[in-house]
Order: structure tokens, then sequence, then C-alpha cells
């Protein structure tokens, strides 16, 4: 078993829905076990003027997983909810990406662990920290909050409310 981070966010249609569905869909996967949820936040979307915001936030799970499993998971749940890939960086109805594996480095072509993007998103190391504000990245060996605070220009994350995970793991109207 190792400890995973995923991060989730939606900007399309109902966001809140979408990423409860994704966490139900999530959670009933046996070779997983949603330990931590963050909070929800709204962030502005990065790179993108005139897109809606998103709801982004950070789950921890224990799983027997490998990486490119994770992965393979985490795609098949995105696109039962919706997601369409053919605009890689556009609207999405769910995001999930692998944040950290463990304390793992990996590099294969379809999935780089820590996230490239990990040290620079404020609205990925925000909710990360809000689950264990211990953490540090495998690559820097620097805690995550020391990278937080060195953000030049940091996106605009405000809270939106607490989502619990066993709210998130337990509801059935959203499947």
């Amino acid at each position: 078993m190792i400890f995973s981070y995923v991060g989730y966010g939606s900007n399309l249609g109902d966001r809140e829905h979408n990423i409860r569905w994704a966490l139900n869909l999530l959670s009933r996967t046996s070779s997983l076990d949603v330990l931590r949820t963050s909070s929800l936040y709204e962030t502005e979307p990065v790179g993108r003027v005139g897109d809606d915001w998103f709801l982004n936030g950070a789950i921890e799970v224990r799983t027997t997983l490998k990486p490119l499993e994770l992965l393979a998971l985490l795609t098949a749940i995105e696109e039962k909810v919706g997601r369409d890939r053919e605009n890689r960086s556009g609207p999405r109805t769910v995001d999930l990406d692998i944040l950290l594996y463990g304390d793992r480095i990996v590099k294969e072509p379809q999935l780089v662990i820590p996230h490239s993007h990990l040290a620079q998103r404020s609205f990925v190391l925000i909710p990360l920290l809000e689950i264990d504000s211990s953490l540090v990245h495998p690559v820097q060996k620097r805690p995550l909050r020391h990278l937080l605070a060195e953000i030049e220009q940091p996106s605009v994350v405000r809270f939106f409310k607490r989502l619990p995970v066993e709210e998130t793991c337990s509801v059935d109207w959203c499947l």
C-alpha cells in the first residue's frame, strides 16, 4: 500500500456535482481507500481568460495500484463523468491528476510524478497543505508550504466549502 495525493477540479456544468460523482466512483474502487479530502476552493482558470472558475481540491488515498494503473483508473472516471479530452487545457467536467505518489518520482511519456506544475500552482498546493502541512516535494526536497510562499504570481484561490470524505464517498444521488 502506498499513500498518494490526487488533485481534482471542475469548471463545467454543476461543478460540485461533477466532483462528488468522481470522488464517489473513486471511493467505490476496491484497490484504494480515500483517507482525507480537502475543502473545495473556487479558483480562477490559469492561462485561460474568460473561462468559468474552477472548483478544486485534493484527496489522500491509500492504494495498491501502481502509478500507471492509478492514472488509468482516474482517466476512466473522468470519462464516465463526461470529460472531453479533445481540448486538453480547456474547460472540463472533471479533472483528476496524480500529484504525489508516496515519495516516488515517475517520468513516463504519459505520466510525470510529482505533477509537473505542482510547485507553481497555489490552487493545488493550498488543498494539499490543508490535508497534510508536512508534505515535501520529492524532487526539490523542500516543504510544499515553502514552495507556496515563493509563488510570485499566485492565482486567486478562495474557500468555497468543506467537503467531508464521509459525505463525498457515501452519497448515491450523484450516480
